[in-house]
């Protein structure tokens, strides 16, 4: 079977300069991968080039055996982005934001259907925003938007999800609550990819560890054998005074 994702040698420029460079990635079924690295490593940019969001200066990225500029497939595929700007200024209900997850699986012009309305219901149970479902975006914390984000892309159904730091500003006891969740989608047969500066409570759902540094994989293989001094360099943010209205305390399921 060919990998849900492959990402053959890829180089990503942004402004003149290499941002992702010459990277070699793959995510086979069933296998959950986390990519590892520094604020400025290229983590966000890669995984945004592997959705069509951000254009590939050379290489090539395979999404279920298709060539990126050919594949359709997109309810195969759950994206949930970082929180920052995803959901501002978003007039639309909790409701209406997660059932657009389900656009990839209508044909044109397709009215939903009870399939779509159970799925937007598990999802945003899952998530824990049940209670919220008709409640405005814009009238939610930043961790409930996040959720939100969360609960769109797996009202898709998607076989493979990929997640760009959704536990930023995560507290350890809302960090369990989302490896819960991804432990049940992952025994459920969901792959997935996951961008992290550290992994702490889904550190023992990883199956494979990727870092990037500089643009580059400089590790591929068991999170167990991540050199230690790899780790040191995912984290040079945690001695930095926290940001004006960043998550740091409430975390993002709060």
């Amino acid at each position: 079977m060919k990998p849900f994702l492959s990402v053959n040698d890829v180089t990503v420029h942004l402004g003149g300069r290499p941002v992702v460079d010459h990277v070699d990635l793959e995510v086979r079924a069933g296998e959950f991968v986390a990519l590892l690295g520094t604020n400025g490593s290229g983590k966000s940019t890669l995984v945004r080039a592997c959705v069509g969001l951000v254009p590939v200066t050379s290489g090539s990225i395979e999404l279920f055996g298709t060539a990126l500029p050919k594949f359709r497939s997109w309810h195969r595929v759950g994206y949930v982005p970082q929180r920052s700007n995803a959901t501002s200024g978003v007039p639309a209900t909790v409701y209406e934001v997660v059932m657009s997850g389900r656009l990839a699986r209508r044909r044109l012009f397709g009215a939903r259907n009870q399939a779509d309305i159970e799925a937007v219901s598990a999802a945003v149970e899952q998530v824990g925003l049940l209670s919220r479902l008709r409640d405005p975006v814009t009238d939610l914390s930043g961790g409930q938007q996040q959720r939100v984000l969360i609960a769109r892309a797996l009202a898709a159904q998607a076989e493979l999800l990929i997640m760009d730091e959704p536990t930023a500003g995560v507290d350890h006891a809302n960090q369990d609550v989302l490896a819960d969740l991804l432990g049940r989608l992952v025994h459920d047969g969901t792959s997935i990819l996951l961008v992290e500066h550290e992994l702490g409570a889904l550190e023992p759902l990883i199956d494979r560890a990727v870092v990037l540094r500089d643009g580059a994989v400089v590790y591929n293989g068991s999170v167990d054998d991540v050199a230690v001094h790899e780790h040191s360099h995912m984290h040079p943010h945690t001695a930095q005074p926290d940001k004006p209205g960043s998550l740091s305390g409430e975390g993002i399921w709060r």
